[in-house]
């Protein structure tokens, strides 16, 4: 699944050419796409036709298209392929086009123009592993911000201004887990996935086995600011882009998978000390770390 800096580059593409057009017709292709809508596809369609989208909204993975003057969002489930494009409505279908969405106006702007003139753009969620999908939902009656119900739970994340760094801290110290686990839960601390923590870890010299319990306030006070760090410098070159499932609105890819430290680069020289970095198993995934700069943490006795 795209973590926080793909999925706000998604959003800013979504706000420039999505936000403020009125939905003319929607058409559901495959069913699993909206398998998270209740009413299912012809329900999903219905309910659509005639919105208006507002601001799209982030928060952490997740992404939604609240609907203007309605306590409704669209919710957007990337999965592990799910693509939002920004396309014109004579473009050719891609593959595994999944959802179209038209629009009562043309859409405008350098994107999606034709060489016949500009036959406008339209939303296209593309799916090949039909992992992700999109579906409506009521605002969370206790949310200011607009958050989906389905996700009313889900943390603030390092980069949200209202993100509480003291609570944060509170809750590791509270938890009996360990520094990874803890960076990878959505309801602790959104957006942060596989890759950024293991680059957020490298970076802070922590071994992911580390257990919460003896991080120190200013030790969670600089993972935190390790984590902001990567994440920014990614969104500054378009997020993370290993092929070619992950790529922005105008199916562009990021280019931060260039600058990674840790992610992917086992066996190949930690850029600290030169010692080979190395990969483990880690809860159906891979930890890659440095054995010299990250050493593991020793089990109490």
């Amino acid at each position: 699944m795209p973590e926080l800096p793909e999925v706000e580059v998604v959003r800013r593409g979504l706000e420039r050419w999505v936000a403020g057009r009125t939905v003319e017709a929607v058409e559901v292709l495959h069913p699993r796409a909206v398998r998270r809508h209740p009413g299912g596809g012809a329900d999903f369609a219905a309910r659509l036709r005639g919105e208006t989208i507002g601001v799209p909204q982030r928060r952490g993975k997740y992404l939604w298209l609240p609907l203007a003057g309605r306590d409704l969002s669209v919710l957007g489930h990337l999965g592990m392929s799910g693509q939002l494009l920004v396309q014109p409505v004579d473009a050719p279908d891609e593959k595994h086009l999944r959802i179209r969405v038209r629009f009562t106006d043309s859409g405008g702007g350098a994107v999606g123009r034709s060489a016949a003139g500009g036959a406008g753009t339209e939303l296209r969620f593309v799916d090949q592993r039909t992992f992700g999908g999109l579906s409506l939902h009521e605002v969370a009656a206790d949310s200011t911000d607009g958050l989906p119900d389905v996700i009313a739970h889900i943390a603030r994340d390092p980069l949200d201004p209202l993100f509480d760094e003291g609570a944060y801290h509170l809750a590791l110290r509270g938890r009996r887990t360990t520094v990874k686990r803890a960076l990878l839960d959505q309801s602790l601390i959104s957006g942060v996935g596989n890759i950024y923590a293991d680059e957020a870890l490298w970076r802070a010299k922590l071994h992911y086995e580390r257990l919460t319990a003896t991080l120190t306030r200013p030790r969670s006070t600089e993972l935190l600011g390790h984590v902001r760090d990567v994440m920014n410098e990614a969104l500054a070159v378009g997020g993370t882009s290993f092929d070619s499932l992950y790529v922005n609105v105008n199916g562009e890819s990021g280019y931060f998978d260039r600058s990674l430290d840790a992610y992917g680069r086992e066996d190949e020289p930690c850029r600290r000390c030169g010692t080979p970095m190395r990969r483990r198993p880690w809860m159906n995934r891979s930890s890659y770390f440095c054995p010299r700069c990250q050493r593991v943490p020793r089990v109490p006795s």
